[in-house]
């Protein structure tokens, strides 16, 4: 007598929790990272006294700048009426929750004293660009939900335009306040510059549209569903435009610096002298998150879906690189306290840093990507988040 084969139910649902799985060991990683770090202090970590943002600080301003850029897609279809990326606004605001979600968890659980988040939201300092982050962020998980509610909900339809304005120009505001945390960091000589706030502006387009295009890939791949090469085209097309766009941004930002003599023998350091800083930012920002994803975005080799992604993936690469480089690099430097003298004490003032992240932030990063993962899978699973025009020419065709 033959055993009678599993329910197509069942097959799927196994199939879900399968691929559930990955997102939610990486959660219980972090999850048990976070806990060390409470219980020991941040001494069992690579940060000291002059390193105070670490690795976990490199995950969560990645996650957050790129959540705000995800909303790039569904800002080109309801606020200027882009039909086809209307058609993926749904899946760009799932990503955007799920990854703001995701870089504020890694960001509070960095801090060591997560319990006093009620502090920091009863008591409000309006002089602390902080503070202003707090009231921009829980605006953005307001604004976008909202958002989604017209797209979900067709009684609703008739604002969807003015909602999609709304979280058009709140992210723009959270994006440059992400950037004003470090332009208003005088205390580093790598921060405090008037082109940070646009320049996280450009950086979020172009991460936020390689994390769009990846995963929209996987979860059409999921659903047996093809891509049109058309969309993509447009798609991979407005990804060089914004590499492009960071890569001038960035280096006007650096011209800047050499052209103030205070700022020369930082920029020889991240630029010649500073070891691993300097190494993740010509060889994983310029080289593999650049120029790389350029050949392969702007050459014929861009006609295969595969090198298209590939772009997409190495594009992430040089977003962790050069923020590595940006903010472990820039407090690795000494601070410069008087002009034109050396400061040297017994607590290493004047001395350069060294940092090498410990497993336990790595384990809390990564936990932070799990979050993002798992509530996206979780939001597909309850709700149709797939690119409708490719659903509903699939059921035209089926």
């Amino acid at each position: 007598m033959t055993q009678p084969s599993r329910s197509p139910i069942t097959v799927r649902l196994t199939r879900y929790f399968f691929v559930l799985f990955p997102g939610v060991f990486l959660v219980l990683a972090g999850a048990w990272s976070a806990f060390q770090m409470e219980e020991h202090g941040h001494v069992i970590t690579g940060m000291n006294n002059q390193v105070v943002w670490g690795l976990p600080h490199v995950f969560a301003i990645f996650l957050i700048v790129s959540a705000s850029g995800i909303l790039n897609v569904a800002s080109m279809g309801s606020v200027f009426g882009q039909p086809v990326y209307k058609a993926r606004a749904p899946l760009s605001g799932l990503l955007a929750i799920a990854m703001l979600a995701a870089g504020l968890s890694v960001l509070m659980l960095d801090l060591g004293r997560p319990d006093r988040v009620v502090l920091a939201a009863t008591t409000y300092n309006v002089t602390s660009v902080f503070a202003w982050n707090v009231l921009l962020y829980s605006g953005l998980f307001a604004t976008v939900l909202m958002y989604l509610w017209t797209l979900l909900d067709r009684t609703m339809g008739k604002w969807t335009k003015p909602a999609g304005i709304l979280v058009f120009v709140w992210r723009f505001i959270l994006t440059s306040g992400t950037g004003l945390i470090f332009a208003f960091l005088v205390a580093r000589q790598a921060y405090g510059s008037a082109l940070l706030p646009p320049m996280f502006i450009v950086m979020s387009f172009a991460w936020g549209m390689s994390v769009f295009l990846l995963v929209q890939s996987g979860v059409l791949w999921w659903h047996h569903l093809p891509l049109e090469p058309a969309i993509l085209k447009r798609m991979k097309n407005l990804l060089a435009l914004f590499v492009l766009a960071v890569l001038y941004l960035v280096a006007i930002y650096h011209m800047t610096n050499l052209y103030f003599s205070r700022q020369a023998a930082f920029e020889r350091f991240i630029l010649l002298d500073g070891g691993t800083a300097t190494l993740s930012f010509w060889l994983g920002y310029v080289l593999l998150g650049t120029l790389l994803p350029i050949v392969l975005l702007l050459t014929p080799l861009s006609a295969r879906v595969c090198n298209v992604l590939m772009a997409s993936f190495f594009v992430l690469i040089g977003a962790f690189s050069f923020l590595y480089t940006f903010i472990v690099g820039g407090q690795e430097f000494p601070l410069l306290v008087f002009t034109g003298y050396k400061v040297h004490s017994s607590f290493g003032d004047g001395m350069i840093a060294s940092y090498t992240p410990s497993l336990y932030e790595w384990l809390l990063g990564l936990g932070g990507l799990g979050v993002a993962f798992v509530i996206t899978v979780i939001g597909l699973g309850l709700f149709n988040f797939l690119p409708r025009d490719v659903v509903e020419k699939a059921s035209v065709s089926g």
